[in-house]
């Protein structure tokens, strides 16, 4: 009979993290495993239960406390967990930490705290927990997971971008270790996927602001948003529409070449998008043209962005 029972617990989260726990066996193995055993001890509890329960309604001082083996205090986490009592679980995992540090099990309970910590949505504790993991044990075989679930974390509690968006840069930076550290992974390949969509939210958020600026007529602070878009999120969805409205911005302070140069740009590389259609007709009754201009920091951005991909 093997020494450790795998079981994946699965739930209906929409990102799981990979997450197996574990269901700890004696490493002298069990032998008793009958159905009259069970019962046995099963009876066993429920009157140990019951006596419990009695010295508690005549003695109001705590139950003195009493250190529990490694073996089933593992499993009544692990049962917590399937139940998805996930506060419970985490406090039991935090437990077997804390009675039997040296145990095997201590390193496995501690990530298995983080984890329930995730499902309850207890993020920063979550963090915390398997932060820790890492700092203690930086070279374990779960590594790879703790650093996941921590940007997962992050991830969770991205918020639209009317709002602050420093879970969102926690997120892209967290992510982005995942990748480089572990990027033949199942973690760094579902990390590169939340990524796009971590700096696509950002992007948004710049393109926001951007737009307000522009509203109010400060165009210098609103160029500054679009450009960042340009620069650092260049693979996103937002790109075509910051183009277009540094066509309005600059044509608004006067600027006809940069103008037509984020015209061209917007031209050359989106030539069926609305947002060329609206920049060509605001050029055209300019009376002017999009013209690529080698000098202009738009056509420097997309050129090195070509570079850079071939």
């Amino acid at each position: 009979m093997a020494g450790v029972a795998w079981r994946r617990f699965e739930g209906k989260r929409r990102d799981r993290p990979f997450a197996r726990f574990f269901k700890v066996r004696s490493p002298e193995a069990v032998t008793d495993v009958s159905p009259i055993g069970f019962l046995a001890r099963l009876r066993f509890a429920a009157l140990a239960a019951v006596i419990a329960l009695g010295a508690c309604s005549s003695n109001s001082e705590p139950e003195p406390y009493v250190e529990k083996p490694v073996e089933p205090l593992y499993n009544e986490a692990a049962d917590a967990l399937a139940r998805e009592k996930y506060n419970t679980a985490a406090d039991l995992f935090l437990e077997v930490e804390r009675q039997h540090p040296y145990s095997i099990w201590a390193t496995k309970a501690q990530l298995m705290a983080a984890f329930a910590y995730y499902e309850a949505e207890k993020y920063p504790d979550a963090i915390d927990t398997a932060q820790r993991f890492i700092s203690l044990h930086p070279g374990n075989k779960d590594a790879a997971y703790a650093y996941y679930l921590v940007a997962l974390c992050y991830y969770e509690q991205i918020v639209d971008v009317g709002r602050d968006q420093k879970n969102t840069e926690l997120a892209l930076q967290s992510l982005s270790e995942v990748v480089r550290r572990f990027p033949d992974t199942d973690y760094a390949r579902d990390a590169r996927l939340k990524l796009d969509l971590t700096r696509d939210h950002l992007a948004g958020k710049e393109m926001e602001v951007g737009r307000y600026y522009q509203k109010k007529k400060q165009y210098l602070a609103a160029i500054n948003r679009y450009r960042t878009v340009i620069e650092k999120y260049q693979t996103t969805t937002h790109v075509p529409e910051a183009l277009h409205r540094l066509v309005e911005t600059y044509l608004a302070l006067g600027l006809a070449r940069e103008a037509q140069a984020a015209g061209a740009v917007l031209g050359y590389n989106y030539p069926g998008s609305t947002w060329y259609q609206d920049s060509y007709a605001l050029l055209t009754e300019a009376e002017l043209r999009p013209l690529r201009d080698d000098r202009s920091w738009i056509t420097r951005a997309f050129d090195s962005t070509l570079d850079t991909l071939f």
